[in-house]
């Protein structure tokens, strides 16, 4: 007797074809070593880049501040020059023992900020009267832009010898010493522009020229 199978058959489970497991293994591979690489190799050396780059660019920024600042070493060094040349004017004034005290102070306080000369009624009002410039002086003015080099008095006739950043600062010590009842017959000598060869620095020298009063 024959027997006939009606039932459909069961197909086999469909197998992944082992070439293609292949590959796909070998893409996860790729990618793994990739990611590895990336994360053992290439981030660190952009990272350690990164770091490098902002050193760099903070060094430049340090050297270029440095630079600024030596730029105006020069005249700096001149600028202290003179303050101390100036700061010795007193000490030099002080030093000439046989010049009357009193004057020696008076010609302190005209080198002082802010001061200004003894005077009598009479030459106070002439140096405030603000339609006559002859005895007119200037309360702002800094005579830290001044400086004495030398100091002579004999027989009562004094002068003065030094220089100043302009011939404006001159006439202002000038006209101070004029003002003042510890100074007579004072007279600018003389004065010239000159230009330190060193330093390129141009200032005035002056020569002033009086009497002292006891």
């Amino acid at each position: 007797m024959i027997k006939i199978n009606l039932l459909p058959q069961r197909k086999p489970k469909r197998q992944a074809d082992p070439g293609q497991r292949d590959v796909a293994l070998g893409m996860l591979a790729l990618l793994a070593g990739g990611a590895a690489i990336f994360f053992l190799v290439h981030k660190p050396k952009s990272d350690e880049r990164e770091k490098l780059q902002e050193a760099n660019a903070a060094y430049d920024a340090d050297l270029a501040s440095r630079k600024a600042k030596i730029k105006d070493l020069p005249k700096l060094a001149s600028s202290v020059a003179l303050t101390e040349e100036r700061t010795s004017s007193i000490d030099k004034l002080v030093a000439a023992r046989a010049v009357p005290a009193h004057m020696l102070h008076e010609l302190g306080e005209l080198l002082t900020p802010g001061r200004l000369p003894t005077m009598t009624k009479d030459m106070a009002k002439k140096v405030s009267d603000p339609k006559d410039d002859t005895y007119r002086i200037r309360e702002d003015w800094d005579p830290k832009h001044l400086w004495i080099t030398e100091f002579k008095e004999e027989e009562g006739e004094f002068t003065v010898v030094g220089g100043a950043e302009s011939d404006a600062d001159v006439t202002q010590l000038s006209k101070r010493m004029q003002a003042s009842v510890y100074f007579d017959d004072v007279a600018l000598a003389k004065g010239e522009k000159v230009t330190d060869e060193d330093t390129g620095i141009t200032y005035y020298t002056f020569t002033i020229n009086g009497k002292v009063v006891y």
